[in-house]
């Protein structure tokens, strides 16, 4: 290609757009209108004869030709931003967004993040949570910790640690749960996968009790249920060391079931950064060295 003829306001303008996930959220980005950032991407896509975006109920969806021209400029634009830096004499700061499961974020990461500050002043790392419903090309992100088997396609993996579940109760609650079948005297909460109560009982050599409590799709709020002593929840352990050390939580049977571990997962056809891998590096260790 003729280098005199690349559109580099419209490559930048649908840089900003895939890593917003919005036209709407590039356009503020960028300070123009949305209208100005459509004009540009309809530009680029009738320069390169392919579409780069699909409009779908869900918002923006990017092409196969999109998600492979993304990375090569999302790259291109930061080695740009640290030349012009090194030239500036401004320190060389590069921004990194970490999606992170929440549970794993409250229970184990944020206590530790400043460690991580201390040691790499070069990265500004922005942590955002969710509920291990993540999209990181949609939602912008870099990398995301994610909780599960491992099997998320188009997405390159790390293991972490395993998360082994099992029942956790306010202490009040506790003093009437002997055996595993006194469960049947109290509510059990639930969340979105509804294998784990069945997985837990048969690792506990009793029948299934009903499982009928209301179900929830984040650890932090069954934890907070159990606390208020509305019933008992299954948890990863691990990830709620502190309230079992202050008295809020405690664990009535030493029986654990593994239904997962985290992740810290990244898009496999996104070239890893400096900061990228200076963050996956000092992630794993961490955790071989408190698990």
């Amino acid at each position: 290609m003729d280098r005199a003829d690349i559109p580099l306001n419209a490559l930048r303008v649908f840089e900003v757009a895939m890593r917003q996930g919005s036209f709407t959220k590039a356009a503020e980005e960028l300070r123009v209108t949305q209208a100005a950032v459509s004009h540009q991407i309809a530009r680029l896509e009738d320069r390169l004869g392919v579409a780069l975006f699909l409009r779908a109920s869900a918002g923006l969806v990017a092409t196969d030709e999109g998600r492979l021209l993304y990375p090569v400029l999302e790259q291109g634009f930061d080695d740009v931003a640290r030349a012009l830096s090194r030239i500036t004499g401004r320190r060389d700061v590069a921004q990194l967004k970490i999606g992170v499961n929440t549970t794993f974020a409250l229970g184990w990461l944020m206590p530790r993040l400043a460690a991580f500050e201390h040691a790499h002043p070069e990265i500004d790392l922005r942590i955002s949570t969710n509920n291990n419903r993540v999209d990181i090309l949609r939602e912008g992100l870099d990398m995301a910790v994610r909780f599960g088997n491992g099997g998320w396609t188009g997405n390159d993996t790390a293991p972490l640690v395993a998360a082994p579940l099992s029942p956790l109760c306010a202490p009040s609650l506790a003093l009437r749960l002997c055996e595993p079948a006194d469960l049947a005297q109290t509510v059990l909460l639930r969340s979105y996968r509804s294998a784990e109560w069945p997985s837990w009982f048969e690792a506990a050599g009793v029948p299934c009790l009903p499982v009928t409590g209301p179900v929830l799709d984040s650890s932090i709020a069954l934890a907070q249920l159990a606390v208020e002593g509305a019933g008992v929840a299954l948890l990863p352990v691990a990830m709620f060391g502190r309230q079992i050390a202050d008295g809020r939580l405690t664990q009535p049977f030493g029986t654990v079931v593994t239904a997962g571990r985290y992740y810290l997962t990244w898009p496999s056809d996104r070239p890893q950064t400096q900061a990228m891998t200076s963050f996956r590096r000092w992630l794993i260790a961490e955790c071989n060295r408190n698990f």
